[in-house]
C-alpha cells in the first residue's frame, strides 16, 4: 500500500467536492440546508435505506414518494394494514423488507413514541435493522460518526487503498479502513458523498478519475489498477428451476389468488396458485379445462425460473381447494409482486 492515502486526508476535499454535487433526493437533506440547522427527518432515512436495500435509486424514487404521500409518519405507517402496505410494495421486491418495515414501525411507534432511537444498539434491536441500516441512519439522521459500507462506498475504498484481497472476502478490512476515515465532524454528509462518488464519479466501468476529487490520493489510480478493482470472488452460476403457475377467471371476471406463507419466496403476497417453482408443491387449485399459455421466464437472486403458465374460464358455482376469488372491482394487476404481473400480462394476451 502506498502513502499517498493517509488516514483522515480523504473528508475535506470530498466534502468540498459534495457540498456543490451532491445528488437532490426526496429523502436527503442538502448540505446547504444542513449547513443552517435542518435535520433529517429519521423516519424518511430509515425508510428510504430500507428500499434501497438491493434496489437503485430510481427504482425506488416512485415508492418513496408514494409511501410518504399515503404514510407521512412512522405512526401513519404502524397503523396500516400488512395488506396494504404490501400491495404498496408490489414490484418492489424482496418483500420480507416490507414485512419487517411494518413490524419496525410499529414498534417504534409503540416502545419508543414514535422516535427512532439514536443509538445504533437499539437500532439494531429494530425489526429489518442490520449493520448497514443501523449505521446509515445513525451517521445521516443523527450524524453519528457511524462507519457506513455499502456497495459504493465498497468500490471507492478498495480503489483508494488498492485493496486486492476480493469482494466479499475484504469487507472486514473495508469496514476497518470505513470507521479510520469516518471523521466526527459532519459524518452524515460524509457518509452520503462517499456513496455519491461512487455512484456518480468512481462507477464500476469507465470511472471518471479525472474529475475525482480523491485521485492525487488514490491508490488505485496510482497503480493503474483502479478500473479492475474491486476484485471479486467467481460467482457460482445460478439454477434453473421449473413449476407451473394456475390463472383462473370465473364468467363474471373474479380472479383466483391465494395469499402466500408469510415466509420464504414472496412471502405475504397475493398471487397466483403454483406449485414447485419455490420448492412448494401443491395441487392445482379447481378442476378446469387447463389452457397452456406458454413458458414464462424469470429471474430472482438465486435462481433462474421456467413457468408454466396455465388458464382457465370457470362457472360462478365452482369451488376451489386452493385461494379465493377477487371481485373485479377489488383486483388490480399492479398489486401484484412483480413475478404474478407479469403471469398476468402472459395469460390475459393469449
Amino acid at each position: 500500500m502506498r502513502d499517498n492515502c493517509d488516514l483522515k486526508q480523504i473528508s475535506r476535499p470530498l466534502l468540498d467536492w459534495y457540498d456543490t454535487n451532491a445528488r437532490k433526493m426526496a429523502w436527503r437533506i442538502s448540505p446547504k440546508a444542513r449547513a443552517e440547522g435542518i435535520r433529517p427527518n429519521p423516519y424518511r432515512v430509515w425508510l428510504s435505506e430500507v428500499m434501497l436495500q438491493q434496489t437503485t435509486v430510481a427504482a425506488v424514487k416512485e415508492y418513496f414518494d408514494r409511501f410518504t404521500r399515503r404514510w407521512p409518519t412512522v405512526e401513519d405507517l404502524a397503523c396500516a394494514s400488512d395488506a396494504e402496505v404490501i400491495a404498496e410494495w408490489a414490484g418492489l421486491g424482496y418483500y420480507a423488507r416490507a414485512r419487517n418495515l411494518l413490524a419496525c414501525a410499529r414498534k417504534v411507534t409503540l416502545e419508543y413514541g414514535g422516535k427512532f432511537p439514536t443509538n445504533r444498539v437499539n437500532l439494531l434491536a429494530l425489526p429489518g435493522i442490520g449493520p448497514y441500516t443501523a449505521a446509515a441512519i445513525s451517521a445521516i439522521a443523527f450524524d453519528l460518526p457511524e462507519p457506513v459500507l455499502d456497495g459504493n462506498v465498497e468500490r471507492v475504498m478498495t480503489r483508494l487503498y488498492a485493496v486486492r484481497v476480493p469482494l466479499p472476502t475484504s469487507k472486514p478490512q473495508l469496514l476497518t479502513l470505513v470507521a479510520a476515515e469516518t471523521p466526527l465532524t459532519r459524518p452524515g454528509d460524509y457518509a452520503q458523498a462517499v456513496m455519491d462518488l461512487g455512484a456518480t464519479i468512481c462507477r464500476p466501468r469507465s470511472p471518471s478519475c479525472g474529475v475525482c476529487p480523491l485521485r492525487d490520493l488514490c491508490n488505485g489510480r496510482a497503480q493503474g489498477i483502479a478500473t479492475s478493482l474491486p476484485f471479486k470472488t467467481a460467482k457460482v452460476p445460478k439454477p434453473t428451476r421449473n413449476g407451473t403457475m394456475w390463472l383462473a377467471q370465473r364468467n363474471d371476471g373474479a380472479w383466483l389468488l391465494e395469499l402466500r406463507s408469510p415466509k420464504g419466496l414472496l412471502g405475504g403476497t397475493m398471487g397466483w396458485p403454483g406449485d414447485a417453482w419455490d420448492n412448494v408443491s401443491g395441487p392445482p387449485p379447481l378442476s378446469a379445462n387447463w389452457r397452456d399459455a406458454g413458458t414464462l421466464r424469470h429471474t430472482f437472486t438465486h435462481f433462474h425460473l421456467n413457468l408454466q403458465v396455465l388458464t382457465a374460464t370457470v362457472g360462478t358455482s365452482v369451488a376451489p381447494v386452493r385461494g379465493t376469488f377477487i371481485p373485479p372491482n377489488d383486483f388490480n394487476s399492479q398489486d401484484l409482486p412483480s413475478l404474478m404481473r407479469k403471469a398476468y400480462g402472459q395469460a390475459t394476451l393469449k
